[in-house]
């Protein structure tokens, strides 16, 4: 057994620790914060379900292997593996459909590829903003979340773009 083994039941001991030596009761608080955070749920459901639904639907209809076709030679003439150019439209929507599409990049091309790598840098530098903002916006009913979808949307076009040229740089 690693130190990294224990460091989330050290965390707790912590805390439960910390909260006795308070005199806070520490069950009764725990109670209290889970059912907190089924209210939450309860509220960012419906909006996950919206933008799970969504997904689904791009990558059944074939719209992106659709675009993976259209964006191959593009990126091959831009001087980047065009393979990995979908993953762009899809990070910002979706992180376990950008996981999705990486394993599958890691099974056509291998990981260590240029296309493996890229794809790894590529999701390292992007956020799932789209989703993002609908759930933690929409839980909070925020309405007009435009500002934060402009920015959110630029900084992910600049980490595509750093993370795509980054990769040519030191991956080649």
């Amino acid at each position: 057994m690693s130190w990294s083994d224990l460091v989330i039941p050290l965390f707790v001991c912590a805390i439960v620790a910390g909260g006795m030596a308070k005199r806070v009761p520490v069950y009764a608080v725990f109670i209290e914060g889970a059912k907190d955070g089924l209210k939450i749920v309860g509220r960012i459901f419906p909006y996950l379900v919206a933008m799970l639904v969504a997904v689904e639907s791009f990558q059944a209809s074939g719209a992106l292997a659709w675009i993976e076709k259209a964006l191959t030679p593009v990126g091959a003439w831009l001087g980047f593996p065009g393979e990995v150019l979908p993953l762009g439209f899809l990070r910002p929507v979706s992180g376990t459909a950008a996981m999705g599409y990486m394993q599958m990049i890691f099974e056509r091309f291998g990981p260590d590829s240029i296309q493996g790598l890229t794809a790894s840098v590529m999701m390292g530098s992007t956020e799932t903003t789209l989703y993002t903002v609908s759930v933690y916006l929409g839980a909070v009913s925020i309405r007009k979340p435009s500002y934060a979808v402009k920015a959110g949307l630029i900084a992910d076009m600049a980490g595509l773009t750093a993370a795509l040229f980054v990769s040519r740089l030191f991956f080649g």
